[in-house]
């Protein structure tokens, strides 16, 4: 063998000794997570939607990569105690955060201070994308479509159309049919849901809107008309047009909002990834199909495709939101 062979030979073996332990390392980095208990902070009550999604993936997570998922409930001010909290953790992967768009989005426009920049100090890990928000009209009004309902609000001069809180997606519709069709819809807000439904219930509301599964007490007993749905259909009464198939136009109207995860900004991406890969899989966990099905919802998507729909409906959001005239609090 040549001199110069011999040292091509030795540089090669060299480089190729050096990059053995690199890798090595790299990939005991990555296996090294989680190294103990994972804290998955739900920044909304126990018992609700997000907190039994929190609960179904953590348990998941937890039997795949073999340390305790720990769900803790962290409520108040709309999601921004819990978020503010993750926020400041150690970026190590093991505190992950459980929320939902009006956390991670609406809080910048409704908020002064909620304690978090979303931009700054955390990162989207991966989305549940939301159901199909039902329009419920009261039967005495004979109201079955959004004709039907534009027409009634122009004949009623006024109309009381229930929301489960101000900056709410259902607030933001009423605003948007107003400007739409020139109508005088008078948001009433409640503290939840369940307060709203009631309200259709003891037939104090000409309408609302909120989840199908929240929904039932009033449909099922007859006290509500479904006359459209927000954004997408609802596969459980696929007959229901969607506000832009009756011919809403505002942008608002493509938008679903979305349950999902992040952590803080600088966790390893190796990690965030790994979170991720974690969700999605989860989907077919028989646990997590079954609350998925409860509240109609589609399953969780990936880093890159949740993260470009955080970016697609975030202009829209805070353009809708900020249409609405709130004063920061």
């Amino acid at each position: 063998m040549s001199e110069e062979l011999d040292r091509r030979h030795f540089i090669a073996a060299g480089t190729s000794a050096l990059a053995m332990p690199f890798v090595a390392r790299s990939a005991s980095a990555q296996a090294a997570w989680p190294s103990r208990q994972i804290r998955m902070i739900c920044s909304y009550p126990a018992g609700g939607q997000t907190d039994l999604l929190a609960r179904a993936y953590g348990e998941f997570i937890s039997k795949q990569v073999g340390k305790t998922v720990v769900v803790e409930n962290k409520p108040g001010a709309s999601g921004a105690i819990g978020t503010a909290e993750v926020a400041r953790a150690e970026p190590d992967g093991h505190t992950v955060l459980c929320s939902i768009s009006t956390t991670y989005i609406m809080n910048r426009v409704v908020m002064k201070n909620p304690g978090y920049d979303m931009d700054k100090d955390l990162a989207l890990v991966s989305v549940i994308p939301g159901a199909g928000l039902l329009l419920v009209a009261n039967p005495k009004t004979g109201v079955k479509t959004l004709e039907d309902f534009v027409a009634f609000a122009r004949k009623s001069g006024k109309v009381n159309f229930g929301t489960y809180s101000a900056g709410s997606a259902p607030h933001m519709t009423i605003n948007e049919l107003n400007n739409q069709y020139g109508l005088n819809i008078e948001p009433v807000h409640y503290r939840g849901e369940a307060p709203m439904w009631t309200g259709m219930l003891e037939g104090t509301l000409d309408a609302a809107m909120g989840s199908y599964t929240a929904a039932q007490s009033v449909l099922q007993s007859d006290r509500g008309t479904v006359f459209a749905v927000h954004s997408k259909k609802v596969d459980a009464i696929p007959a229901i047009k969607t506000l832009p198939e009756q011919g809403a136009t505002s942008k608002f109207f493509t938008v679903s909002g979305f349950t999902g995860w992040a952590v803080p900004k600088a966790t390893p991406q190796p990690v965030v990834d790994r979170l991720a890969e974690l969700c999605v899989a989860a989907n077919n966990d028989p646990k997590v199909k079954e609350v998925l099905a409860t509240f109609v919802l589609e399953p969780a998507i990936g880093f890159k495709e949740s993260n470009a729909l955080y970016q697609r409906e975030l202009p829209i959001w805070i353009e809708s939101a900020r249409s609405l005239g709130l004063e920061p609090a």
